[in-house]
């Protein structure tokens, strides 16, 4: 049967994923002091960047309308998957879905089944959701089987991050302030990880070089079956860090598949120059 992904922006897709045709992007809006810019494939990160730390105020993000993901639903396809930031950091997912009660509602027997998920992750970790259902599609399983297996790997999936400051996440009120305050003060960079959406801190260190040496440690100690996962790496705008983060983990352990890709909008404004997040 013939499907599609919706995603909301922080889905970061590399070309590869964008080829497949499969993925439909509903962004959200990312706002700098006066400046407001679309999360689409217009985003310049580097005027982001620069943006972000000449401005006097923290980044702030809108999620995409009802409406927007309803009109995303729209369309030919069978079946539709939406993948949003986790419900925990974003009004995405309950946009996405008062946007599946519009669809429903409008175009009410029309046969189409439409099912949203919160990543419980952001970034790579809602790229690496979309590999798995597409693999699911693959099979031709039935729409109730994928959407079980995928709520189920969304459950066990990990999501690890490391960034360089913590404090838009602070501003934005996704950490408590001491967390952040510590780490600027003391250039202590915790491994930071999600507990099914929320975001928790696992570990610190002094520094970017061992803040990532712990993090390829505990994707080599925590990942089961491996070989038959994805991991994915998201890093913003250091891809010489992201190639060694693959590169020290496929020492470690083999994975199915790595995937490398840049962040769009969203990660970049969270993850900051030079993040790395992690998700299998």
């Amino acid at each position: 049967m013939s499907y599609k992904i919706v995603g909301d922006s922080c889905l970061d897709c590399n070309e590869e994923l964008k080829q497949t045709g499969k993925i439909t992007i509903v962004p959200l809006t990312l706002e700098v002091g006066d400046l407001s810019v679309i999360d689409d494939e217009t985003f310049d990160q580097a005027a982001f960047i620069k943006a972000v730390r000449e401005a006097k105020d923290c980044p702030r993000s809108a999620c995409p309308s009802p409406n927007a993901f309803k009109e995303a639903y729209e369309g030919e396809e069978e079946r539709v998957y939406c993948i949003t930031l986790s419900k925990h950091l974003s009004g995405s997912f309950n946009s996405a879905m008062v946007g599946k009660d519009l669809y429903e509602e409008e175009f009410e027997g029309d046969g189409k089944q439409i099912a949203v998920f919160s990543s419980d992750s952001a970034c790579c970790g809602e790229a690496v959701i979309a590999k798995k259902i597409m693999e699911l599609e693959e099979k031709q399983l039935s729409f109730d089987e994928i959407c079980a297996q995928t709520a189920d790997f969304i459950y066990h999936m990990t999501t690890l991050f490391v960034i360089e400051t913590l404090d838009t996440l602070k501003k934005n009120g996704r950490l408590t302030g001491l967390a952040a305050i510590l780490a600027t003060a003391l250039n202590i960079k915790p491994l930071m990880g999600a507990d099914h959406g929320v975001i928790i801190k696992l570990d610190q260190t002094r520094g970017m070089n061992k803040a990532l040496k712990k993090l390829i440690e505990k994707v080599a100690a925590t990942a089961e079956h491996p070989e038959e996962r994805v991991l994915g790496i998201s890093h913003c705008n250091c891809p010489d860090r992201a190639a060694y983060v693959k590169e020290e983990i496929s020492k470690r352990v083999t994975f199915k598949e790595i995937y490398i890709t840049n962040t769009a909008g969203v990660g970049t404004m969270y993850a900051n120059d030079g993040g790395i997040v992690v998700s299998f």
